[in-house]
């Protein structure tokens, strides 16, 4: 797979696609990410279609069963933590969204593949576009009632490094007020952010 690779691929077909495969609620999700990616490639001289098409893949493995993410995961032999697999629709869709996005929808471009691999625990040293769908998966405009959100959408188009210490914060404090376990490179990811 070339890392370089300006693959066009048909924005019109994926979002059908999407359209066909997840719940109303998730496609909707799924267009905000899209679009709120697109916008933040605009301020960032990033290449929009690559963020159009991040963002309509991002999820594309979200409506799956559990299982079947770990059976994906395992079939690409990706790890899977202790953690992924007690957590697998939240943390594992993504793992699984990366090889569906390369095995069924056709991208080979790896930074597109990154964007959505990490879309959910980040990783330390991340892509510009790999930073940019991570925190469009933020703050799309239909999310509410997150932390700071309103300050930090504004600063999404400013500064992306930033953004994403205060969304990785804000992440890690929540976390910690539920019975869910931290995923350790969302840990790390953090510390990476907190020392740029």
């Amino acid at each position: 797979m070339n890392g370089k690779s300006t693959e066009h691929l048909d924005i019109s077909h994926l979002r059908k696609e999407m359209e066909s495969i997840l719940s109303s609620k998730r496609y909707t999700h799924t267009l905000g990410v899209a679009y709120t990616a697109a916008a933040l490639a605009m301020a960032h001289g990033e290449d929009m279609e690559k963020a159009m098409t991040a963002g309509l893949l991002h999820d594309c493995a979200k409506s799956m069963h559990g299982s079947e993410l770990v059976a994906i995961c395992e079939k690409a032999h990706l790890n899977v933590t202790a953690v992924e697999r007690g957590n697998p629709t939240a943390l594992l869709h993504a793992k699984a969204g990366a090889y569906l996005a390369e095995r069924k929808y056709g991208v080979s471009n790896m930074d597109i593949l990154n964007a959505i691999r990490y879309h959910t625990t980040g990783r330390p040293d991340m892509s510009r576009l790999e930073k940019i769908l991570y925190i469009a998966d933020y703050i799309e405009p239909g999310r509410k009632q997150l932390a700071e959100l309103e300050m930090i959408r504004r600063l999404a188009f400013q500064d992306l490094d930033w953004t994403m210490e205060k969304i990785l914060a804000n992440t890690l404090a929540y976390l910690r007020t539920t019975d869910n376990q931290v995923d350790d490179m969302t840990s790390r990811t953090y510390e990476y952010y907190k020392r740029q």
